[in-house]
């Protein structure tokens, strides 16, 4: 009996993207013949998995700017999106944009149901919703819907199926950079987590995305870190595997890094470890202990409570206080 084809549709953001690896890798498992529409600048992801046939990458972000200018371009997407007949069209985005892309795909359409969806509409493109619990982590959220749609049992540990051997070495890859405010370590324990890793005689290296990184980098060299400069993603993925150690805030890098297989520990303050935190076969993470962590907020508004010090600095966010240096390398060297 010839296998199943199956379209999934999951876009971006990059951590979402790797948060799919283990529903494609159990789809695979299961003898399933398994596509992936991805944003272009996640695609190098979805190409790491072996057991993937065709990437088709989407370039909305860049298109939105000029749906015009760009009208050859997205209509030579849409050729190649409808160039198959799959036996089923997954979207496990649960957006209005990854519903549309899914209902112009060739074959039944399945998705989250309104309730769990993360854009309530995205459920009525679908003929088929499934029920997916909100609470559960987006890796498991993944599987659940995935395995419901194609009919098997997901049950067990999980792979991501782009794991690589673990590496020997003085690397440790540092990234800090993320999004929001309250994401961020404070940049004096990185300072202080690159002078102990020197003294130990560890190779911290870090690398930046926008300017401000950038000047947050140069500092973190000023104390012995090395530089990476900006790169494509299949370099930088590169790097990654073959680090010794990744310490990461929440960042759709410090995910991948868990997805690889390397040695990384994930520092998360006003976020959930527990929801979104780095999951692998040599992944842990930090989880700061104040009443109000984690709020799930862009600005620090929730803390009530004295001052909270670090090396006699007030901590920028609070909820780091606990995440010190000292706790990170003790948690870090459980992976060993």
């Amino acid at each position: 009996m010839p296998r199943k084809s199956v379209l999934l549709v999951k876009t971006s953001s990059l951590g979402d993207v790797v948060h799919a690896l283990p529903a494609v890798n159990d789809a695979i498992n299961e003898g399933f013949n398994v596509d992936w529409v991805v944003e272009e600048s996640f695609a190098d992801i979805a190409r790491q998995h072996p057991g993937v046939g065709k990437v088709i990458p989407v370039a909305w972000r860049r298109w939105r700017k000029s749906l015009s200018a760009n009208r050859e371009e997205v209509r030579g997407f849409f050729k190649r999106l409808r160039e198959t007949n799959y036996d089923q069209v997954i979207d496990s985005q649960g957006l209005i944009k990854s519903a549309v892309i899914a209902a112009c795909a060739r074959g039944p359409k399945a998705g989250f149901s309104h309730t769990s969806a993360r854009e309530p509409w995205s459920a009525f493109f679908y003929a088929e919703r499934y029920q997916v619990k909100k609470e559960g982590h987006a890796i498991d959220r993944q599987r659940e819907l995935v395995s419901a749609v194609l009919g098997y049992e997901c049950l067990g540990d999980w792979r991501s199926g782009i794991e690589r051997a673990p590496t020997m070495g003085n690397q440790v890859f540092l990234l800090h950079g993320t999004t929001w405010t309250t994401k961020h370590w404070p940049e004096a324990m990185w300072i202080d987590l690159v002078q102990k890793l020197v003294l130990d005689g560890m190779r911290p290296l870090v690398t930046w995305g926008d300017e401000a990184e950038k000047v947050r980098a140069e500092r973190l060299v000023a104390v012995g870190a090395t530089m990476i400069d900006r790169r494509p993603l299949d370099e930088l993925i590169e790097i990654l595997a073959v680090s010794a150690l990744v310490v990461t805030v929440d960042s759709g890098l410090g995910h991948l890094a868990a997805a690889l297989g390397v040695p990384t520990t994930g520092l998360y303050g006003a976020t959930s470890g527990n929801l979104t935190g780095c999951r692998g076969v040599r992944a842990n993470f930090l989880q700061g202990d104040t009443m109000c962590s984690p709020c799930v907020s862009k600005r620090c508004t929730r803390y009530v409570g004295p001052e909270l010090l670090w090396q006699s600095v007030a901590v920028e966010p609070p909820c780091f206080a606990s995440v010190t240096p000292e706790a990170v390398l003790r948690r870090s060297s459980e992976l060993q």
